[in-house]
């Protein structure tokens, strides 16, 4: 790095251009400068090189060895130079990405119609979908993970968070439950009662327990699975209640053996994010996935 950090790159494109046409005015004609400008160019060239790169003749100037060596280096060296300045553009057509997100099972309301859009898209990228883990923040923040899907109140110190949407919270039970033909649960009701844990977070389904914990008031927990889409099937039979997002207990909604109320006023509605880390803010390929996942949410049946 010596060398080069002795150097004036903004040289490179007089050189380029004395070594083409090996006559100062038409290289200052090529490059866009003043023919004074150009001879100046030429002197501190030469200083840098520590040859005349240049030589009048009776034929004309002429290139010096040197200055042939540095005409044929310079063919391979300034296209690189050109497109590691260049602004980088992104062609998902013609992309072979390879994508890393994560998302608790929540996702699954959107991410089909996201990888049909993203392979329509780039056909020739991959995508790896990785489920909710707890160390998936550090993994975020290590280059492990591209972006995260997850519910939050509160964004990840350090990233970037994108409110989606929001769901809000029904309660679903057997329809030989006590309190399946109530319009609505009280929470004196709700915390009477057992219920099934969806564990999104360590073991817990924070968009929930976080709440009633700051409340002092846990609910009993008679259940603990790792995927909403479980919770549902155990109803059946028991008086175990599962509190689930609108669209997840959707799916569900043409099952007799079940029955759905809204959950107690008390619990605010599930709010759903996209995170990543800024280093990623300004990439290409990076912003294009972002910007499909927000073209599929904004989709008729988001």
């Amino acid at each position: 790095m010596v060398h080069i950090e002795r150097a004036d790159l903004n040289l490179l494109g007089p050189l380029s251009a004395l070594l083409a046409e090996r006559h100062v005015s038409r290289a200052a004609e090529l490059a866009g400068m003043s023919q004074p400008a150009m001879s100046r160019a030429l002197r501190r060239l030469r200083d840098a090189f520590g040859d005349e790169l240049l030589v009048r003749t009776p034929s004309g100037y002429q290139l010096t060895p040197r200055a042939a060596r540095i005409q044929r280096q310079l063919g391979a060296v300034v296209p690189q130079l050109e497109t590691l300045f260049a602004p980088e553009t992104f062609d998902p057509a013609n992309a072979s990405e390879r994508f890393r997100i994560a998302g608790t099972d929540y996702a699954s309301i959107f991410v089909p119609a996201l990888f049909q859009r993203l392979f329509r898209g780039s056909p020739r990228s991959t995508l790896h979908f990785g489920r909710w883990y707890d160390g998936v923040f550090e993994d975020i923040d290590h280059g492990l993970v591209d972006l995260l899907f997850y519910a939050t109140r509160k964004a990840a110190p350090g990233l970037r968070s994108e409110h989606l949407f929001d769901d809000e919270f029904v309660c679903v039970m057997a329809r030989d439950h006590p309190l399946a033909d109530r319009q609505q649960l009280t929470l004196d009701d709700y915390l009477d009662s057992t219920h099934v844990i969806v564990a999104t977070v360590g073991g817990r389904q924070t968009a929930i327990d976080d709440l009633l914990e700051q409340r002092r008031t846990p609910r009993r927990a008679g259940l603990t699975v790792p995927y909403h889409s479980v919770a549902p099937l155990a109803l059946p039979g028991t008086r175990l209640i599962a509190t689930l997002p609108r669209r997840i207990a959707a799916e569900h909604a043409s099952d007799p053996a079940l029955r759905t109320s809204p959950a107690p006023q008390e619990i605010p509605p599930l709010r759903y994010h996209m995170t990543w880390h800024p280093r990623l803010d300004d990439d290409p390929a990076q912003r294009w996935l972002r910007d499909t996942v927000r073209e599929v949410l904004a989709g008729p049946a988001a």
